[in-house]
């Protein structure tokens, strides 16, 4: 109690005193109760319990053999730091070896890799990150007692960044469980282990920083973001909750300087989980496909499209002899439901069909003229994706037409056979080239570029500049953007460019 606190109920009291003899009045107040001391958090029993079964991974690659953006085993602390004050966001699992000196040249050293991974069975079948392992030419894991195993890679899946090892053991191995990632909650603790920098065994362990964070690594982002300190090495290592169970498995850190600092990311269990049976099985994953090019809906392409709400995928191409083509999907459709349930986004339009078995039949939702449609598809299965033919343009070709530069900021001109032979386009491309883009336009907000192949105005496809300039002049009129769609290196997609005011 404070002097000043002590003198007010003093004066009280005999304040009290004067006018009610017979009222007591105490002194002093209680004194205030003593919070308890904080009890941290053990995690040695947790920790005991799981990291028998969790292994380092040591990757011996062949001659010559680069990784990119991983870097590989052993090397001096200066150059380790050189290497990650030059990657701004990353994946890890793998660290820097010296480059080889000036002069003689010296025969190829094979590469070393190291990373983590953990042990989901009695049987010896190991999960890790895909990047750790993707170009081994031998894998050796080293269990929490030191044992050395040899380990064969049963397969890998570059989409979602995981592969699954197996062991052969004269015993039953320890294993870990996957727990339920769909649970997790912001905020709940949780516990990494793993093998940084090759140091070992190594236990971190933080909170559930946020989900379904998408990183633009891969079309399944959607990423658990933890802050348990995670660094090069932990790769396909295990994020645990506090039952034991792997919520998720540690891929990628978001870094200036390549260290930790709270921004670590691990593929959630919910989506590893099936993948991982599938490897096992058969050593790869079979993904429903629909065989179309989509891109989000901004809320200019919605307001072109008269569409009530920028949600859903708008198809910019659809591929040949794709299960899309063949159920009458064209481009230019806004696909917003499957089996009824509204697609809120690209992701997750890739994800439902991915998940879905091939030969499935699917009834697609979505929009087109101004009207609901539905239509039923069949399901395909995915393969390799074909090959992107990459462009060049200098804008140089062909004589040049100027359809509304003030409202557009778009210069166009004809594909001349220079053009089309320089940009090694295919005869069927169509449409008209975009010769030049006028800088702080709304073409150049939207970010088209020189080079640039217009093919649609609206509905319309365009084959002249003169055709794209009428439509254009009536796009104007509307005082709506203007739906354009664009070829650019292989790829399509569509744009709302709104006219710039007079």
């Amino acid at each position: 109690m404070t002097k000043t606190k002590s003198r007010i109920l003093t004066a009280l009291a005999l304040t009290t005193a004067l006018t009610a003899p017979a009222l007591i009045v105490p002194m002093f107040s209680a004194p205030a109760a003593i919070a308890a001391p904080q009890v941290v958090q053990d995690f040695s029993d947790l920790a005991a319990k799981v990291t028998p079964a969790v292994v380092n991974v040591a990757v011996t690659m062949k001659a010559g053999s680069d990784d990119g953006d991983e870097a590989r085993a052993s090397g001096p602390q200066d150059k380790q730091m050189e290497e990650f004050m030059q990657r701004f966001a990353e994946r890890f699992g793998q660290q820097g070896q010296p480059g080889k000196p000036q002069g003689k040249q010296r025969p190829a050293e094979k590469g070393q890799a190291v990373g983590t991974g953990f042990i989901v069975d009695a049987k010896g079948t190991i999960v890790t990150n895909y990047h750790v392992v993707s170009k081994a030419d031998s894998i050796t894991v080293t269990m929490a007692d030191g044992t050395k195993l040899p380990a064969k890679m049963l397969g890998g899946d570059e989409k979602t960044d995981l592969a699954v090892l197996k062991v052969d053991s004269d015993k039953a191995l320890p294993f870990v469980n996957f727990g339920d990632a769909s649970k997790v909650r912001v905020g709940q603790a949780v516990m990494a282990v793993g093998n940084p920098f090759g140091l070992g065994g190594t236990v971190t362990t933080g909170i559930v920083s946020a989900r379904g964070r998408d990183i633009q690594s891969g079309p399944f982002d959607d990423y658990i973001q933890t802050d348990a300190a995670i660094n090069r090495g932990n790769s396909g290592g295990p994020l645990f909750d506090m039952d034991g169970n792997v919520i998720g498995i540690n891929t990628a850190i978001y870094s200036p300087s390549g260290g930790n600092i709270g921004l670590g990311f691990a593929i959630p269990s919910s989506l590893a989980q099936p993948v991982v049976a599938q490897l096992k099985d058969s050593g790869r994953v079979e993904r429903g496909l629909l065989g179309v090019q989509i891109q989000p809906v901004t809320k200019e392409i919605a307001e072109s499209m008269s569409l009530k709400s920028d949600k859903g995928a708008l198809v910019a191409m659809v591929q040949p002899d794709s299960p899309a083509l063949a159920a009458g999907i064209k481009s230019g459709d806004v696909i917003v439901s499957v089996d009824g349930k509204p697609v809120e986004s690209i992701k997750e339009l890739t994800r439902t069909i991915s998940a879905m078995k091939p030969g499935t039949s699917v009834k697609l939702g979505f929009w087109r003229d101004g009207k609901d449609m539905t239509v039923t598809a069949k399901v395909g299965d995915q393969k390799e994706e074909s090959a992107i033919i990459k462009a060049k343009a200098d804008g140089k070709s062909g004589e040049a037409a100027k359809p509304e530069p003030m409202a557009y900021g778009v210069s166009l001109a004809p594909i001349s056979p220079e053009a089309r032979q320089q940009m090694k386009l295919d005869a069927d491309v169509k449409g008209v080239l975009v010769a030049a883009v006028e800088p702080g336009s709304p073409a150049d907000d939207q970010g088209l570029k020189a080079g640039d192949i217009l093919q649609q105005v609206g509905r319309d496809a365009i084959d002249s500049p003169k055709m794209a300039a009428e439509k254009l002049k009536e796009a104007k009129t509307t005082g709506k953007p203007v739906l354009m769609k664009v070829y650019r290196e292989g790829m399509t997609r569509f744009v709302a460019i709104s006219p710039r005011a007079a």
